[in-house]
């Protein structure tokens, strides 16, 4: 039954969930969080399994929502994650699933993934070189993540999508090498600009490797050609690799932003709703599940915080303020 989508007032309608499972890691990205990790949410504030799967469900079947991607933190940490999947994947409508990963641990639940009913996975992986992933990490797991994009694949999680992002002085010379690598093994690679969603605060606009610095990098060796239609919703630009069948996605949050045919919201780990990844303003629905609200009560809620949201992240404007939860807290 449905009672209404989620729409803004400037009429896009978010179809796209993105549920972050929690907000701990078992890596340290140096352009996520710091070295020694954050203080992490009580365990109490995060939504239990049946809340999640009773928000998740309010989503399909009274607000539209058709594609749900779980995300962290590192979702694979989330102990009750295949139950989740595999009741989010028997709503009806059925959504598509996917998870935003860092791999590790995925050789042991891939296989269990699939059966629930997951159809995809994304890794984050920034360099195939072990000591710049040691650099970039902190910790030296590449060999883990490179068994786990294999699972993933082994388990017919694909296509099997490469989220890479490019830190100046670090990787920024690897992008053709990231991609060669990539295609050799099947997977489907974006490149990311850096997003301002840093738990140190420590991001700046002349750092971040752009969009034109990577295509001028990938077209230093390859051909690119792009494919099909304009992007619409989906945030990367896609581009044949000499010829194809191979392609390469750029998704250029800062320097090509998408906000104008974003369809996507966010609900963090502890049951907040946020209608932008820089939204500065969050709606509870925690508070909600946990006060004896109906399912529509709850639908309301959610409805009414998507009428808050700007028409675009503002990064660009002297004013924007980077959001005081970082990355590993929001959920990509």
């Amino acid at each position: 039954m449905s009672t209404g989508a989620l729409v803004d007032r400037f009429g896009r309608v978010a179809t796209d969930l993105r549920v972050s499972l929690t907000d701990r890691c078992n890596l340290r990205c140096s352009y996520c969080m710091p070295a020694e990790g954050l203080d992490w949410l009580p365990t109490e504030g995060v939504l239990t399994d049946d809340e999640v799967v009773r928000l998740i469900t309010i989503g399909v079947e009274h607000l539209g929502v058709r594609e749900v991607r779980f995300t962290g933190g590192e979702p694979l940490l989330r102990r009750g994650l295949v139950d989740i999947v595999r009741r989010t994947t028997q709503l009806r409508p059925r959504p598509e699933t996917s998870i935003t990963t860092n791999a590790l641990g995925l050789t042991r639940t891939a296989h269990a993934l699939a059966e629930a009913g997951l159809d995809r996975v994304n890794v984050s992986l920034d360099t195939v070189r072990r000591d710049d992933f040691l650099t970039i990490t902190r910790r030296d797991r590449l060999h883990d993540v490179i068994a786990g994009l294999e699972a993933a694949a082994e388990a017919g999680l694909g296509p099997v999508k490469v989220n890479a992002v490019l830190l100046r002085g670090v990787n920024d010379q690897q992008a053709p090498e990231l991609l060669r690598w990539c295609m050799d093994r099947g997977y489907e690679l974006r490149f990311i600009e850096q997003m301002p969603l840093d738990a140190q605060h420590g991001w700046s606009r002349a750092e971040m490797i752009t969009a034109e610095e990577i295509f001028a990098s990938l077209r230093s060796v390859f051909t690119l050609e792009p494919v099909g239609e304009p992007r619409g919703s989906a945030p990367a630009e896609l581009f044949a690799v000499d010829g194809g069948p191979h392609t390469v996605g750029v998704i250029a949050s800062v320097t090509r932003p998408f906000c104008g045919d974003c369809d996507r919201v966010r609900l963090t780990a502890d049951g907040q709703v946020r209608n932008c990844l820089f939204a500065r303003e969050e709606s509870d629905l925690r508070a909600a599940l946990r006060g004896d609200a109906d399912d529509h009560e709850i639908a309301d809620r959610w409805r009414a915080a998507m009428l808050t949201k700007r028409p675009g992240h503002g990064i660009d404007d002297v004013s924007f303020l980077q959001p005081s939860r970082p990355m590993s807290a929001i959920g990509g």
